[in-house]
């Protein structure tokens, strides 16, 4: 008999003016119904979605200790903006700004939710997001987009942000198909400046249609990133990693309820172990990474590096490990 969840609140939708985004932002928030200190985790979605979906993963954390903070973007399908909107080539920075937005709101935020106020530390903060999300939270870690001539554009990091997790991130643009370089020009990611502590999430079988490249093209930003990171290589998944927008969603082609519930175990202990270095104690991290070898069915691989690089991208002085996720 599995045990009963933690039980969990959500508020939706908490609006924060926005008068120069032509729609305020709208936004849920969920958090545990006990517990004080909760580390907080800001979670862009992807093209089309909105604060209603990622079920799977913002249910989850949430019943694990975490306050989640899903905003909904303007590409939203539930705002139905029209691509002619003169907002439109812009929207991947409005996508950040609406991530820091809700950074500069967390006290509103907080006190939306019955219960919740002062119960939330606001020091320990992760982004997250997937797809599109993915690269929109990448930025706040310092990944920057470069302009036709390579040069990196504005720096659009935010130190309140100490960890992420990126799901099914895009590599590089010199990649792109030439519908993906002429329609989405800020897909040109630098990942040299992406320092913080990072789990990046890859599917073996994504095939996007943006990208000449094969699946290997979402491990870019693991290969080219420096610092403290793990990457999560799926066996079979492809972009919705198993299911992750949500349950029973159509667009999930590889549905999989052993993937997400792997990327539930895994994303929690990882964060948790990212947000608290100090906490030697906590063995969630490593623990949850050894079990990958205990189970019959391989899911995946983990490898990870650890030390900072000087060179090129992470790769003149990483040494990375791996643990087959069986």
């Amino acid at each position: 008999m599995s045990a009963t969840p933690p039980a969990i609140v959500s508020v939706k939708p908490v609006i924060l003016p926005a008068p120069d985004r032509g729609e305020d932002l709208q936004v849920r928030v969920s958090a545990p119904v006990t517990g004080d200190g909760l580390p907080v985790i800001v979670f862009s979605h992807g093209f089309g979605w909105s604060m209603n979906g990622y079920a799977p993963l913002a249910d989850h954390w949430a019943a694990h200790g975490f306050m989640v903070v899903q905003p909904t973007h303007l590409d939203s399908r539930t705002l139905a903006i029209p691509h002619e909107d003169p907002r439109f080539p812009r929207i991947w920075r409005t996508r950040v700004d609406d991530l820091k937005r809700t950074l500069d709101e967390l006290t509103t935020l907080e006190t939306s939710v019955p219960g919740l106020a002062g119960r939330v530390d606001h020091t320990r903060i992760a982004a997250a997001g997937h797809s599109w999300g993915a690269q929109t939270a990448s930025t706040l870690l310092g990944a920057r987009v470069l302009d036709p001539d390579g040069v990196p554009g504005e720096d659009l990091s935010d130190p309140r942000v100490k960890a992420g997790v990126l799901l099914a991130l895009t590599g590089l643009g010199d990649d792109l198909t030439p519908f993906a370089a002429e329609q989405l020009p800020f897909m040109r990611p630098s990942f040299t400046t992406m320092t913080p502590p990072a789990l990046i999430v890859a599917g073996d079988h994504d095939q996007s249609h943006l990208s000449t490249r094969g699946p290997d093209w979402f491990t870019d930003p693991y290969t080219y990133s420096p610092g403290d990171k793990t990457l999560l290589t799926l066996y079979g998944a492809e972009h919705s990693l198993g299911g992750i927008p949500g349950y029973e969603v159509a667009e999930t082609t590889d549905e999989s309820p052993e993937r997400v519930a792997l990327l539930q175990r895994l994303t929690t202990a990882f964060l948790h172990s990212a947000l608290y270095p100090e906490d030697t104690e906590n063995t969630d991290w490593r623990t949850a990474s050894a079990a990958l070898e205990q189970v019959p069915d391989r899911l995946g691989e983990l490898r990870s590096k650890r030390e900072r690089s000087e060179g090129h991208g992470g790769l003149d002085r990483s040494e990375p490990g791996e643990a087959a996720a069986r």
